[in-house]
């Protein structure tokens, strides 16, 4: 037993009122090591101020920067049957469900939610990476479709963001069958002449990029999103070649095609209400004799949208 460590250091800190510090109240930037104060993140929508780099935020904070004053009205989602195969790896399906509703206080990993960007009415559904990696179940599935028949009903434009690891294999055949209902509800959409926006978050990967997650009518990436279908190491793996830097990270994306634009999470709301206005054909502030203000990601000529 050290007595200094057990008995004199607590007394000690006791008799000056010495408090435990919070572990999360810095946070390093995985990119420079830099240690930035919470609250100071948290204020700068998770986007570290001296790199850029976009850190992970539950789906929650994403709907409280994304609408208008933060106020939106949650869509319940329609309930599925849990665990229809029975299936355990070294754990228990169900259980793994559990850890992620307690981890997550979310259902599944889609979080539908009706607000306005900027006064104009949409519906956002949401891909929460923390739970279960934003893996596409049934539930997930059902929710997204949800989302579509919502927004036909209220004859609003959707905005999705994406973040998942692909199909959720606890379900097997079932997750796959997700993939073309949620194309389905994609060309309805589209049928009744809605605009679908996509933001694509770190990572979108899987079934979910092969299906809804690029059928939209924009395409946007948030810096640094690992975008693509498999995992960087399996093409290597598959191929015998190195890839190039900054093989399917948003960027890399952009300069050949397959996104229209990279734009930061500060300049989100801006940009996709522009692009709204766009598509709904809304009067724009020059027409109504209002001074434009430009996103900055609209200005820089390699943020425009491909040809």
């Amino acid at each position: 037993m050290n007595w200094i460590t057990n008995f004199v250091r607590p007394r000690i800190n006791s008799m000056l009122g010495r408090r435990d510090i919070p572990e999360n109240l810095w946070i390093k930037d995985p990119e420079s090591g830099e240690m930035v104060f919470h609250k100071d993140l948290e204020s700068n929508q998770y986007v570290i101020p001296s790199s850029g780099h976009h850190m992970k935020i539950s789906a929650r904070e994403r709907l409280k920067f994304f609408f208008d004053n933060g106020e939106y009205e949650p869509l319940e989602n329609p309930k599925v049957f849990v665990d229809p195969l029975k299936f355990r790896d070294e754990k228990r399906y169900i259980d793994r469900l559990k850890d992620a509703r307690t981890k997550t206080g979310l259902e599944d990993a889609i979080l539908n939610a009706a607000g306005a960007v900027e006064g104009l009415p949409i519906i956002a559904t949401v891909q929460d990476f923390a739970f279960m990696g934003g893996s596409l179940g049934m539930a997930a599935g059902e929710a997204i479709v949800h989302g579509f028949e919502t927004a036909l009903v209220m004859k609003r434009p959707l905005v999705l963001f994406a973040a998942s690891g692909g199909a959720r294999m606890q379900e097997g055949i079932l997750s796959l069958m997700q993939l073309p209902r949620t194309t389905v509800g994609v060309d309805r959409l589209k049928e009744a002449g809605l605009p679908y926006i996509v933001v694509l978050t770190n990572p979108t990967t899987g079934g979910v990029t092969a299906s809804y997650a690029m059928l939209g009518d924009v395409h946007i990436a948030e810096p640094g999103a690992l975008i693509g279908f498999a995992g960087p190491r399996v093409i290597e793996q598959t191929i015998r070649e190195k890839l190039p830097d900054g093989f399917q990270r948003a960027e890399y994306l952009m300069e050949h095609g397959m996104v229209d634009m990279v734009v930061s999470r500060l300049e989100l709301r801006a940009t996709i209400a522009r692009l709204l206005k766009i598509l709904l054909k809304t009067p724009m502030p020059q027409e109504r004799g209002e001074p434009e203000i430009l996103p900055p990601a609209l200005v820089d000529g390699n943020a425009r949208p491909q040809a």
